[in-house]
């Protein structure tokens, strides 16, 4: 039956809406979102056409469902319309901050949701736009990446109406009350009434209103209110560890050292009040761009004589192997053979009827009828994946020996019957590619996330016949297929794709031989940023029950990502570690 995704898509949003705020009685509208969230109501556009424009279409949907989530309009202090306009872009973007960080696949799409917006607007629109410019200048205090078109209107907001010390010490308020709906309003108010946004005192809430008080003395009153809050959090605080928030620091140079260490310190107080774990991670990891990205099928990089070339090239590089790996997988296919032969039990009371001992009832009629039952193993109904490193480094005898291996492997097991999925990632091009180029084209701005141009193989998939499926292990062994490692998406997508198969055994065996590497993403962030993804994903898919995970590190220390893995020294030594990992298995 043949799905149509775009009403797939709307389904799944709302959903999605309910699910996440625990409200069943939630409810969709078709029509275009003008950022004005509705209590109770997800606003929905026809889900696009292009899977470019798709994740700026969610954004709009998870702002929605945030706000749906954590502002509750009854707790709202100041309802004056003056100020609204202001303060609610203010609300929006706590609820988008705090959403983001709880469900943290979403912040992207409210990323690609604000600059989209900003696309379609002009500097000279500034004014109007100054509600929205506030909820974007908010958003990157809290490491929201701003694209060239943005920064031009927070750099101009920031110029116009912000002092150095103005803009620290507000940052530092929003930080540490943005988990509290209150706090944080009347610090919104305080802050539109500090910049010039408020030219009234009577449009205050009375709640908020003293007219004998100085504006930076209100500032000073509410430091005051949290002081205590804070003295509640400093026992807390010595159990964080490695905590960056990254904002712009524009401190004088007469600040002491105890002046800059106290700063510090309300900087991890308001963090952890705010108890949102990625935000003590540092910089999230984020994709650049995926519209250059690419899931292959192997055949479709080669053409039919060299993809015949390759597969004869893999079978004379199988033969020196066949005494020693051939023997260990006939020890394997011997092991689940027998297996399958005594899977059945003979004469029970129900079941299927065995005749074999029908000349039983036939010779004495006083006996009962005797039945059979196959007996279940763990072997059965099982999917495995081999996820195979095909960057540069595998280059040479390392690839070879992995293409050996997982060609005479999936035969074996095909031939009993187990499920046998064939997987590689490398990217596209060293050094970036695309990806880099529009990073370039689009002002560079720092820690873009990951900038390289991702390629997934698929050598063989699950449902496909091993016959079919077998030439194209040679194509491992074509020559500029291999180049970066991004390892923690490709652990992500050989995951998702294991979970989504019917079988009730899933095992994902990694083959690797070092830690991501890719020069384009690396210089243009942290040193560690995708060995921190990597080491995410991993701890992700092992607290997951459904999946086996287990990784092999040919010449690599691989046992500091994976809790069950095995160092290999020799590429020599991978056949006999994998068909032993294996038997182990089904033992």
């Amino acid at each position: 039956m043949k799905v149509d995704k775009r009403k797939f898509l709307y389904a799944s949003s709302i959903s999605t809406a309910k699910a996440i705020t625990n409200n069943k009685n939630i409810k969709s509208k078709n029509q275009s979102f003008n950022r004005t969230p509705e209590d109770q109501f997800i606003l929905i556009d026809n889900p696009p056409r292009g899977h470019n424009q798709l994740s700026s279409w969610r954004g709009s949907i998870d702002l929605q469902i945030f706000w749906n989530k954590y502002h509750d309009h009854s707790k709202v202090l100041n309802t004056d319309h003056a100020i609204s306009k202001y303060l609610n872009e203010l609300f929006y973007a706590r609820a988008e901050i705090i959403g983001s960080s709880e469900y943290l696949g979403s912040k992207s799409n409210i990323i690609s949701a604000t600059e989209k917006y900003f696309e379609s607007i002009h500097i000279n629109d500034f004014e109007a736009e100054l509600p929205i410019v506030l909820n974007r200048w908010l958003k990157s205090i809290f490491d929201f990446p701003l694209s060239k078109k943005s920064s031009l209107f927070v750099n101009k907001f920031k110029k116009d109406f912000l002092s150095k010390k103005i803009e620290k010490d507000i940052s530092k308020k929003f930080i540490s009350s943005i988990s509290n709906q209150e706090s944080f309003e009347a610090n919104a108010i305080s802050f539109l009434e500090l910049i010039g946004l408020i030219k009234d005192k009577k449009q205050k809430n009375d709640s908020h209103e003293d007219s004998d008080t100085p504006q930076q003395e209100k500032f000073d009153q509410i430091d005051e209110e949290e002081s205590d809050d804070k003295a509640e959090t400093t026992e807390q605080m010595q159990d964080i560890k490695d905590f960056t928030f990254e904002f712009e620091e524009h401190e004088e140079e007469t600040h002491t050292i105890e002046q800059s260490i106290q700063e510090e310190i309300d900087l991890v107080e308001a963090s952890n009040s705010l108890n949102i774990k990625s935000l003590d991670l540092g910089q999230e990891y984020e994709i650049y761009t995926n519209e250059f990205d690419e899931i292959i099928k192997a055949q479709e990089l080669s053409n039919q004589e060299e993809t015949i070339r390759l597969r004869i090239q893999l079978d004379n590089l199988i033969k020196p192997h066949i005494t020693t790996i051939g023997k260990l997988a006939n020890r394997l296919q011997r092991l689940l053979q027998a297996k399958m032969n005594t899977s059945w039990n003979y004469d029970l009371d129900e079941g299927i009827l065995d005749s074999a001992r029908l000349h039983r009832v036939i010779t004495n009629p006083a006996s009962y009828l005797s039945f059979k039952q196959e007996t279940d193993h763990n072997f059965k109904d099982t999917l495995i994946t081999l996820l195979i490193d095909n960057s540069g480094s595998m280059r040479g005898r390392s690839i070879n020996i992995a293409a050996v291996c997982a060609d005479i492997i999936g035969a074996t097991l095909e031939r009993c019957q187990i499920k046998t999925e064939i997987l590689g990632f490398t990217t596209k091009n060293w050094k970036g590619g695309d990806s880099k180029q529009k990073w370039s084209l689009n002002g560079s701005r720092a820690n873009p996330g990951r900038l390289n141009d991702l390629r997934h193989i698929i050598y063989k998939s699950a449902d496909e016949n091993w016959r079919r499926s077998r030439k194209s292990l040679g194509i491992m062994l074509k020559e500029g297929l291999l180049k970066e490692n991004i390892d923690g998406e490709a652990l992500l997508w050989s995951f998702k794709r294991s979970i989504q198969r019917p079988e009730r055994r899933k095992i994902l065996i990694v083959i690797s031989d070092g830690a991501p590497v890719d020069d384009s993403t690396l210089s243009a962030n942290n040193d560690l940023y995708l060995d921190n993804h990597l080491r995410e994903v991993i701890e992700l898919i092992e607290n997951n029950e459904s999946i086996e995970l287990s990784a092999i590190g040919i010449g690599h220390d691989v046992t500091k990502y994976y809790k069950n893995a095995i160092s290999i020294i020799r590429a020599e030594e991978l056949g006999e570690i994998l068909l032993d990992k294996l038997t182990k298995l089904f033992n």
